[in-house]
């Protein structure tokens, strides 16, 4: 049989660590995924007006901090005008890139 050996305090801080960074990355890919997450997959909202609020209130990725919104403008991608807003977490500075598609609400 083998022993499995007890990890030395500073042994089990970076096990810790490289568990944190890699539940980090999946954090940041799942987001990436998600709506809103790449210009494939674009939040939908009836006006320009609402995109900052939406953009603020999506937490970061890593830490679920508050966003500060950096930029925002509008970017064509396959001959549609979508918008992007560039924001960063107030906690861990994670950069985060948000993608908005307008779509004025048809007459019924």
């Amino acid at each position: 049989m083998t022993k499995k050996h007890k990890l030395s305090a500073r042994g089990q801080r970076r096990a810790a660590e490289r568990g944190a960074v890699s539940l980090a990355k999946d954090r940041v890919r799942l987001a990436e995924l998600s709506p809103g997450g790449a210009a494939e997959r674009p939040i939908v909202v009836d006006s320009a007006a609402v995109i900052d609020g939406r953009a603020r209130a999506t937490p970061c990725a890593v830490c679920e901090g508050q966003l500060t919104l950096e930029e925002h403008e509008v970017v064509a991608h396959a001959g549609v005008n979508l918008r992007r807003t560039r924001g960063l977490c107030r906690e861990c500075h994670t950069p985060r890139v948000l993608w908005f598609r307008l779509e004025p609400p048809r007459p019924s």
